[in-house]
């Protein structure tokens, strides 16, 4: 059969690794698919001394590939919202399949692009969005697609696990650690998607879409950073046996979909309390099979690059079958409109940490707060103050309780003389 033409646009870090991995392992893709891969045409605005691109035509001009006849399949990895979306609907309506490792592109602009894919019976795919080389959309779409999925949780932003990992083992405080993930290159000199929770809310939104069936929601997501995360919560919450790790989570209820991304205690013997630096790891739970963890490098040239390329290799594999277009989020079988729960109606047990001055009866007052609301502690820490008449903190943990409800508690509790600026709140999972 005829070779399957791939145009790349955009040769930064993943473009290159990609052009590598199609050539390097030529022979193999093409057992493993039937058909010979070919990288036909690269849009690049400059050359990368570490890919090779001596005899594929180049071009600065994005546009040029999606208009290229000869061209299959679009690899749109130049990032970003506008440009990359009219690239990759141009590339739609000239009827050629597109791959992508744009999450955020997918996350805010996912649903109509899917729209005019199925118009036009073609394949938007997307695995290297999520979790760099962890094949985490495969594993829902095909391997787990007999399970009801329950929930899942992951660690899907690599910055922010390198941040906490290296505060928890140094003690060093947020800024000091961020500016050393910026050396590294691990963090962009404006780091507010990543410890901010924006790329985390991304995947997640795209997880929870294969997942259970519903539209993309990134409006609706609930997102919390780290840069509030002290080297004293990852002290305390070690001391009671938990790790810190900053978590996506999607869970499915009777009332609707959870979609959050926040900070996150959770037992030192989970699995995912160990994952460390700037790996990724996405935990699912299906109705037959379980839980069922999958780990990896998140990012990376050619981690990201060997989603890309599986991404392209499934395609090839159906290029001339009639009708391949399988629709990229599958709707709801039923019809039924799934909301996406407010973070004030998701139930967690939750640590609280506060800073109160050293008197009596201080401790009385704030667990009288608590009962009031409905509010049980299943753990206290009270730390002894410098000196006599200083501050302590003093940490919970609590059960299961409302959102709303504890709001509410935490405003009576800062209101008090005793306690001095806010409490410091991050929800608890038990997976």
């Amino acid at each position: 059969m005829k070779p399957v033409k791939v145009g790349v646009c955009g040769l930064g870090t993943v473009g290159s690794g990609t052009v590598n991995v199609l050539r390097r392992n030529a022979d193999i893709l093409s057992s493993r698919t039937g058909r010979n891969i070919q990288v036909a045409q690269i849009a690049a605005r400059r050359p990368n001394p570490s890919c090779d691109t001596a005899d594929i035509p180049v071009t600065p001009d994005i546009f040029e590939v999606a208009n290229n006849p000869e061209i299959d399949i679009l690899v749109e990895l130049i990032g970003g919202y506008d440009v990359a979306k009219k690239l990759v609907l141009t590339a739609i309506k000239n009827g050629k399949h597109v791959v992508t490792a744009n999450k955020a592109l997918i996350a805010e602009h996912g649903n109509e692009i899917f729209s005019a894919a199925r118009e036009k019976n073609v394949v938007v795919a997307y695995e290297a969005g999520v979790a760099g080389g962890i094949p985490a959309i495969k594993a829902l779409r095909e391997g787990l697609v007999g399970n009801r999925i329950n929930w899942l949780a992951g660690i899907i932003n690599g910055t922010g696990n390198f941040i906490l990992t290296e505060m928890k083992d140094k003690g060093s405080p947020f800024a000091d650690v961020l500016k050393q993930a910026q050396d590294l290159g691990y963090a962009e000199a404006d780091p507010t998607f990543d410890v901010e929770g924006i790329d985390a809310a991304h995947k997640l939104v795209i997880l929870a879409a294969n997942a259970f069936g519903t539209p993309l929601a990134f409006d609706k997501t609930y997102t919390e950073g780290i840069s509030k995360v002290t080297p004293q919560d990852l002290q305390y919450a070690q001391e009671l046996g938990y790790r810190i790790k900053h978590l996506g989570i999607a869970r499915r209820t009777e009332q609707g979909v959870e979609l959050r991304v926040h900070p996150t205690l959770i037992p030192e013997s989970h699995l995912l309390a160990s994952v460390d630096g700037v790996m990724n790891s996405v935990l699912i739970d299906g109705d037959a099979v379980g839980q069922t963890l999958y780990y990896g490098a998140g990012a990376g040239s050619e981690p990201t690059a060997s989603a890309v390329v599986a991404d392209i290799a499934d395609i090839a594999r159906l290029i001339d079958t009639p009708q391949v277009a399988v629709p990229p989020v599958a709707p709801l079988k039923d019809g039924r409109e799934v909301p996406v729960l407010s973070i004030t109606d998701v139930h967690a047990a939750c640590y609280l940490r506060m800073s109160a001055k050293d008197r009596p009866g201080v401790l009385m007052r704030v667990t009288e707060i608590l009962g009031q609301n409905g509010i049980n502690i299943d753990a206290l820490l009270q730390k002894e103050g410098q000196e006599s008449g200083g501050a302590v903190d003093i940490v919970l943990l609590t059960h299961d309780i409302r959102e709303s409800l504890l709001s509410a508690a935490l405003k009576e509790i800062e209101a008090l003389d005793d306690i001095i600026g806010s409490v410091a709140h991050i929800r608890v999972e038990h997976l």
